[in-house]
């Protein structure tokens, strides 16, 4: 309401060039409009975030500067929504209409997208992702986000421009290791072998920052930690193929095997600084060739041959593709005797 700040239920019909908008009374809406917003001049935003508690609103600002808050029943409803005012706002211009919904409809995921921009953005104070406290099954988790509130975000702040690219670059963000899933909801869903279904779209879904969950720790520690595993005495070192735990695809890294501690780091050669992304001790660890004919079980994707199987002592499996036969039996080789 524009003169009591209340929300009250009203009948929406759009058309070419306004939004007319209803009474209900008895379960049906009275015969006149009560009001209409002109869409000549408009602009819309949505999501709009302005409302922490209240999701699905759009916001319209008429060309007069007058802000109307409309609060849909879903969220597929609001973009659903959305996409038909922009549509009418837009009505002269069929090119633009046009283009529209060809980019709501497509998926036109930036190529060279900054994650760790993405992530300092999430971390603002002023523009950054709202965390608050939730309960969940008798668990109390603080500095959270639901996965619907992310996906919000991610549209409202331009990195995405419908949910399915939204969830695509949050799948990313969790795979990366950027952040990750908190409470029985969320975890359940990445166990789920098909990527774009570990992420979930969903206010019941947990997240939170991948370091919030750490236990705190100097950096004086964290740095004697990494000499301690990086001192050993390099015994191979080569590019090879490796699975992702979350998303199962296949990214290419520099591994280096070291001996007197024995561990397995992997680089990520498309960054500059010099430190593994990951990496484990050998000890205890089982390595094994995997055979050539068929997909292995545990392993997703197209990806066949040359492959082999390393796991830890705490049951981490890691597949890993050689460029061939004779490589992957050259690693396996090198890494038995460090186990």
């Amino acid at each position: 309401g524009h003169i009591v700040r209340n929300w009250k239920v009203r009948w929406f019909v759009l058309l070419q060039d306004k939004l007319l908008y209803y009474k209900i009374e008895g379960g049906k809406k009275e015969p006149s409009p009560k009001g209409r917003i002109l869409l000549d001049g408009c602009t819309i935003t949505c999501p709009c975030l302005e409302y922490e508690n209240r999701p699905l609103l759009i916001k319209l600002k008429t060309k007069t500067n007058t802000d109307y808050f409309l609060e849909c029943c879903s969220r597929e409803e609001r973009d659903s929504w959305a996409l038909d005012i922009t549509g009418a706002i837009h009505a002269g211009h069929p090119v633009q209409v046009q283009e529209i919904h060809k980019m709501k409809n497509s998926f036109k995921l930036l190529e060279n997208i900054n994650l760790h921009h993405i992530v300092e953005r999430m971390c603002g104070s002023s523009t950054g992702i709202k965390l608050t406290r939730n309960l969940q099954q008798g668990s109390r988790y603080k500095a959270t986000f639901t996965g619907s509130a992310l996906v919000d975000w991610l549209i409202s702040n331009t990195f995405a421009v419908s949910r399915f690219e939204a969830v695509t670059l949050a799948s990313m963000l969790m795979e990366e290791n950027f952040i990750k899933p908190v409470g029985a909801r969320s975890t359940e869903a990445t166990r789920y072998s098909n990527p774009s279904e570990q992420f979930l779209d969903d206010s019941t879904a947990l997240y939170m920052f991948a370091e919030s969950g750490n236990k705190s720790i100097s950096s004086k520690e964290e740095i004697q930690f990494n000499i301690s595993e990086l001192s050993g005495t390099i015994v191979k070192q080569g590019f090879l193929v490796k699975q992702g735990h979350k998303r199962k695809n296949w990214k290419v890294r520099r591994f280096v095997l070291r001996a007197d501690p024995a561990f397995l780091h992997y680089y990520d050669p498309t960054k500059e600084e010099n430190r593994p992304v990951g990496g484990f001790s050998l000890r205890g660890c089982l390595v094994s060739a995997l055979e050539d004919n068929g997909v292995p079980a545990g392993v997703k994707g197209n990806v066949q041959g040359n492959l082999f199987k390393i796991i830890t002592k705490n049951d981490i499996h890691y597949y890993i593709q050689a460029s061939s036969k004779a490589e992957r039996t050259q690693w396996i080789e090198a890494i038995k005797p460090l186990t």
